[in-house]
C-alpha cells in the first residue's frame, strides 16, 4: 500500500466487555500503533507521576499514598460524594494524558507507522476533546446482557456494580452516533472478530 503522508488517527472506544481492548490488539497486530488513554491515566497517577503534585495541591496530601501515588480508592469515595471533584481531577489528568498521547503518537509516526490507533474508553464522553484528534471513531458494539456476562466471567464483579458502571458510561446509541465505524461484537470468536478488524479500510504499515 502507497504510504500516507499523513497517519490515519482511529479514535477506538466501546463499553465496558465490549471487546474493545482486543480489537485494539488486533489493530496493533496489523502494524497500527496503540495508545492507551487509559494507562497514561494510570501512569500520571501513579507513584511520582506528572499529575501528583496537583493533585495534592488542589485535593491535600491526604490523598496521596506513602509511596506517592493518588490513593485512588480515596478518590473514588470523594468524587462519589462531591461531583464537583470529578471535573477538578479531570482538569488536571486530561492535559498531561493529552500530552503524554500525544508525544507516543509523534514517536509511532517517527517510527513509520501509518495508523495510530488512541484506545480511548470515554471518547464520547469527552465531546470535541478527543473527537477533533482522530480522523475516524470506531466504536465496538455489543448487547448490555453481553457486556455484563464478560465483565462477570472476567473480573467476577456482581451485576449490579457492572450496571452502575455502565450507566456511568455513554449509552450504546449516543456511541454509535458518533461512529464512523462500527464493530458490532456479538456472537463472533476471535477468528470472526479478527476478520471483521482485518476488513477496515485502514493502511498496514
Amino acid at each position: 500500500m502507497t504510504s500516507r503522508l499523513t497517519p490515519l488517527r482511529i479514535g477506538l472506544t466501546g463499553g465496558i466487555g465490549s471487546g474493545k481492548s482486543t480489537v485494539g490488539q488486533m489493530l496493533q497486530a496489523r502494524g497500527a500503533a496503540l495508545i492507551d488513554a487509559d494507562a497514561i491515566a494510570r501512569s500520571v497517577t501513579a507513584a511520582h507521576g506528572s499529575a501528583i503534585p496537583a493533585i495534592a495541591q488542589t485535593f491535600g496530601p491526604e490523598f496521596i499514598t506513602a509511596e506517592g501515588a493518588m490513593d485512588r480508592d480515596r478518590m473514588r469515595a470523594h468524587v462519589f460524594r462531591h461531583p464537583p471533584a470529578k471535573q477538578a481531577l479531570e482538569a488536571i489528568i486530561h492535559p498531561l494524558v493529552m500530552q503524554e498521547a500525544q508525544r507516543q503518537a509523534q514517536e509511532a509516526i517517527a517510527k513509520g507507522h501509518q495508523t495510530l490507533v488512541f484506545d480511548v474508553p470515554l471518547l464520547v464522553e469527552s465531546g470535541a476533546r478527543w473527537r477533533t484528534q482522530v480522523d475516524r471513531v470506531l466504536v465496538v458494539d455489543c448487547l448490555e446482557e453481553t457486556q455484563i456476562q464478560r465483565v462477570m466471567a472476567r473480573n467476577g464483579l456482581s451485576r449490579e456494580v457492572i450496571q452502575s458502571i455502565i450507566s456511568a458510561q455513554a449509552t450504546r446509541a449516543q456511541k454509535l452516533a458518533a461512529a464512523d465505524w462500527v464493530i458490532h461484537n456479538e456472537g463472533l470468536d476471535l477468528e470472526a472478530l479478527d476478520a471483521y478488524v482485518k476488513s477496515l479500510p485502514i493502511p498496514t504499515a
